[in-house]
């Protein structure tokens, strides 16, 4: 049996599904990007939300592997940005979201998105599955 690899983007972390993240993959990871945005999104002004946000992020970190930024992830972001541009589209709004799916590229995961047309383009490269 073929075990799933999955990392989730942001929109995954902040908003997870209904019935969880293992309903979509036997493996999660988190991407180093993603701690970034966590990290940002943590200094709301609402001090309660600041807490429960920060919270949250202290128990992805305690229970997932942190994926880095290295030199492959950063190759296949610029191919990413390049396919994305080649479609039609402007890469640069993107830019987090495609360091993200380079990173789940490098580690030959699927990427888990509440987003799926932030991703439009890298459908040759990337398998990404929308969750609910």
């Amino acid at each position: 049996m073929t075990r799933v690899v999955a990392l989730p983007d942001t929109s995954v972390w902040t908003q997870p599904p209904a019935e969880g993240i293992a309903a979509y993959a036997d493996e999660v990871a988190v991407s180093m990007v993603t701690v970034a945005e966590l990290q940002y999104g943590s200094t709301v002004h609402n001090q309660l939300q600041a807490l429960a946000r920060r919270r949250r992020l202290r128990a992805i970190l305690e229970h997932y592997a942190v994926l880095p930024l290295d030199l492959p992830t950063c190759e296949l972001y610029g191919a990413f940005a390049g396919m994305v541009r080649d479609s039609g589209r402007n890469p640069r709004p993107r830019r987090f979201d495609l360091l993200i799916a380079a990173t789940a590229a490098r580690h030959q995961m699927i990427l888990l998105t509440r987003d799926h047309g932030g991703f439009v383009g890298l459908e040759s490269a990337l398998r990404v599955v929308r969750v609910e």
